[in-house]
């Protein structure tokens, strides 16, 4: 396991990314994007099953969280670039992977955030990548045009490092209503207590977005479920993986239109797998193992 920092090709922002190889030449590389209000370090123990299968394994915190920020004050803060950096600072990711394995296949694997934020580089960038795996893809939300005017609204006035707790409450205040009586205030996540104990106890995880936070979450699923254009890499595989009790899906009605809009952009592999029992973070769960072997069995294909 090893560290290296990255300049983002937006503004500079120092983009801290850890990295795994295998003890022989990759057969591939595996590279993470994370979710919202949570770190790389969560992913060690997929990075290293992936590495000890014979994969390469790359992360990097996303502008605003973990260790790519310029102070603690900018957790949940991406700044001038917004969520379009976030996409770009991927994509100087992928070209570090494959300067440094090149020739190797590439993966892009984004989980919940993370899984946005993959879906948009896909509309800019797919001619770079191999697959695609999307994971715990959150729904498209139908107020999110509110959202977005109510977090600009609140960044003018109170400014754009405001933690609104209205927001908050708006945009996951029901997400644990179903798991309530388990006494964690986020079970929705996942049903090991071990992990749930580990994430409510990390700073890293337990902070409210800002203002320009939310308004760059909204606006980056606006953008991934727009117009999705037309692809020139029709062959591109995607894969999307859900818990079935995922609050962040919705319903099946809901995530069927996040796969619609895949294949609707002219990719001619599109699956969709949902694992009964499972929640947000499937890679997390205590049957995770099944989600693993899943995973490559997608890299071997």
């Amino acid at each position: 396991m090893k560290t290296d920092i990255l300049s983002s090709p937006v503004d500079g922002l120092n983009l801290s990314l850890l990295y795994i190889e295998p003890p022989t030449a990759p057969k591939g590389i595996v590279q993470i994007a994370h979710g919202m209000c949570e770190h790389k370090e969560r992913y060690i123990p997929l990075m290293e099953f992936l590495a000890g299968n014979g994969f390469a394994t790359v992360c990097n915190d996303h502008r605003g969280h973990g260790a790519s920020i310029r102070s603690s004050a900018d957790l949940g803060y991406m700044g001038q670039g917004g969520w379009l950096a976030m996409v770009e600072d991927l994509k100087a990711v992928t070209q570090w992977a494959q300067s440094r394995w090149p020739g190797v296949p590439l993966t892009l694997f984004g989980h919940s955030m993370g899984s946005l934020v993959v879906r948009s580089y896909a509309k800019r960038y797919d001619a770079l990548i191999d697959s695609l795996i999307v994971c715990g893809c959150p729904s498209d939300n139908p107020a999110k045009g509110a959202g977005i005017l109510l977090a600009k609204l609140i960044g003018r006035i109170k400014g754009w490092h405001y933690r609104p707790g209205i927001m908050q409450a708006m945009s996951f205040g029901s997400y644990n209503k179903p798991f309530k009586n388990e006494g964690w205030k986020s079970a929705w996540v996942c049903s090991d207590p071990d992990i749930l104990k580990a994430y409510h106890s990390d700073p890293l995880c337990q902070y409210v977005f800002t203002a320009d936070g939310f308004l760059n979450l909204l606006l980056l699923m606006k953008d991934c479920y727009s117009h999705p254009g037309k692809t020139d890499h029709p062959g591109l595989p995607v894969h999307f993986i859900s818990g079935e009790l995922d609050p962040c899906r919705i319903d099946d009605k809901a995530l069927a239109k996040a796969v619609r809009m895949m294949q609707a952009r002219g990719y001619q592999e599109v699956s969709l797998k949902l694992y009964p029992g499972m929640r947000h973070e499937i890679h997390n769960e205590t049957r995770h193992d099944i989600v693993w072997n899943d995973i490559l069995s997608y890299l071997a294909r």
